[in-house]
C-alpha cells in the first residue's frame, strides 16, 4: 500500500502552518517585553502563559461595573 503525501499542493497553504508559528512567537515576545497577558487555549481552557511562566497567579477577572440602583 502506498502512502501518500500529506503536503498540500498549492505553496501558499503549504507555507500557512510555519507562518502562523512565527507569527505566535512575534506576539509572546511582543507580550512579555510590553507585560501585558498572552492569552491561549490550554486543555480547553484559556490561561495566560506570561503569568504561567513568571510564576504569578492570573489576576482578578473583570467584572461588570455595578448598576447604580434608581432612587
Amino acid at each position: 500500500m502506498n502512502r501518500k503525501s500529506l503536503a498540500p499542493l498549492d505553496p501558499d497553504l503549504a507555507a500557512a502552518l510555519p507562518a502562523l508559528r512565527r507569527a505566535a512567537v512575534a506576539a509572546r515576545e511582543l507580550s512579555i517585553r510590553t507585560g501585558t497577558p498572552f492569552y491561549v487555549m490550554k486543555d480547553g481552557r484559556v490561561v495566560d502563559l506570561n503569568a504561567e511562566a513568571s510564576g504569578k497567579r492570573p489576576g482578578k477577572t473583570v467584572s461588570r461595573p455595578r448598576r447604580r440602583r434608581a432612587r
